[in-house]
C-alpha cells in the first residue's frame, strides 16, 4: 500500500484515506518505540482492500465520472510507458502545428508494433495548461488522423486510447474547422484497412472522443464514462445549474454497463481494485492483457471484412420505433 504521500481522495473515499492515515501512525510508532506492530499493519491493510471493494462496487453514475476525473489516474503517456516498449513519439499536423493534447507514435506492444493515439491531460496546473487539459484543436485530430495512414501505409494496428473533456470548443478552433477535422476522421477511421481498437480509459465526451473513437472494436474501463455530454453541461442546460449534475449523469445512462447494454461497446476492461488510480502497473496489465488476443484475432481478418464489418457495425447502432 502506497504512502499517503500526495495522494488525493474523492470524497467517498475518505474512510479509506483514514485508513491509511492510520497506518502510517502506527509505522512512524512502530519505528519510535521499536515494538513490533506488523501484524495490525498487514491487517489494516487488509482492511483497505476490502474497504477499495466494498465502494467500488456499489458507486453512483456521478461517482463514476469523478473516478474517471481522479487526479491520481493514469493516462494515455502512463499507459504507453507502463505497457510498451520502444515508444517513439511523432509530432505535428503538417499543416498548422502541434498540439499537445494530442499524442501518438509507433510502439511495440508485447513483441507487436501498433501506432497508439490518445488524449493527454497534464499531471499538474503547467502541464494542464500545455495539455490544454486534453481538449484537443482541429491540428490535434488531424495530426491523429495522419498517424492512422502512416499506420495503414505500414500495415501497422492502430490503438486509441480516449480520455478527453470534449474537443476545443474555442473561437479558434472552430475557425480552424474543428467540426470538419473531427468529422473527417469518423469517415475516416470507418475505412481503414488496419485493424483499430478504441478504448475509452476516463472521460468520453462527444465529439471530442468520437474524433478517435470509430473502431472494429471499441472498448470501456471499468470507472469511464461515454455520452454526447458532460452531466454539468447537461444540468446546466435541463435546469440551467451544475446542481443537478447527479441526476442528469443518472438520465445519460453514460457509464460502461449501460453502454454496452445499449451495444455501443463490444467490452467493458476491469480496473484494479478501487480504480486505476491505485496500481498502474496492474492497469496497464490489464489493459495489455485484452488488447493483445484482440488484435491478433483482427488480424486474421481480411482487410475489406474488417472494413464492411466496421461500417456495419455503426449502422446498425441505436433504437428507434416507426410508427405508422
Amino acid at each position: 500500500m502506497p504512502a499517503n504521500v500526495n495522494r488525493q481522495f474523492l470524497d467517498f473515499e475518505k474512510p479509506i484515506k483514514d485508513l491509511i492515515d492510520e497506518i502510517e501512525n502506527m509505522k512512524h510508532r512502530q519505528e519510535k518505540t521499536k515494538l513490533n506492530l506488523s501484524d495490525t499493519i498487514d491487517k489494516l491493510e487488509q482492511t483497505i482492500l476490502q474497504r477499495r471493494k466494498e465502494i467500488t462496487a456499489n458507486l453512483t453514475s456521478w461517482q463514476r465520472v469523478q473516478l474517471s476525473r481522479h487526479p491520481d489516474r493514469p493516462y494515455t503517456l502512463k499507459y504507453v510507458e507502463k505497457m510498451t516498449d520502444n515508444f517513439i513519439e511523432l509530432f505535428g499536423d503538417r499543416n498548422v502545428k502541434d498540439d499537445k493534447a494530442m499524442v501518438g507514435g509507433f510502439a511495440s506492444l508485447g513483441g507487436e508494433t501498433v501506432m497508439i493515439i490518445g488524449q493527454q491531460k497534464g499531471i499538474n496546473t503547467k502541464m494542464r495548461q500545455l495539455r490544454n487539459f486534453g481538449m484537443p484543436n482541429p491540428e490535434g485530430y488531424r495530426k491523429a488522423l495522419r498517424l492512422m495512414h502512416l499506420a495503414e501505409k505500414f500495415n501497422k494496428p492502430v490503438i486509441t486510447l480516449i480520455d478527453t473533456p470534449g474537443a476545443y470548443p474555442g473561437l479558434e478552433a472552430e475557425e480552424r474547422g474543428q467540426g470538419e477535422a473531427i468529422a473527417r476522421n469518423i469517415y475516416e477511421m470507418i475505412r481503414l484497412k488496419v485493424p483499430v481498437i478504441c478504448v475509452i480509459i476516463g472521460e468520453g465526451a462527444s465529439g471530442g472522443a468520437l474524433g478517435i473513437g470509430v473502431g472494429d472494436k471499441v472498448f470501456m474501463m471499468e470507472n469511464t464514462w461515454y455520452t454526447v455530454i458532460s452531466p454539468e453541461s447537461c444540468s446546466s442546460i435541463l435546469w440551467r445549474s451544475w446542481e443537478k449534475k447527479e441526476i442528469a449523469a443518472e438520465q445519460l445512462k453514460l457509464t460502461a454497463e449501460k453502454m454496452l447494454g445499449f451495444g455501443l461497446i463490444d467490452g467493458i476492461i476491469p480496473e484494479p481494485i478501487g480504480g486505476a488510480h491505485w496500481d498502474y502497473n496492474e492497469a496497464a496489465n490489464i489493459l495489455k492483457d485484452y488488447l493483445l488476443p484482440v488484435i491478433k484475432e483482427l488480424k486474421n481478418v481480411p482487410a475489406d471484412e474488417r472494413v464492411n464489418n466496421r461500417i456495419e457495425k455503426f449502422g446498425k447502432m441505436g433504437f428507434w420505433e416507426e410508427v405508422s
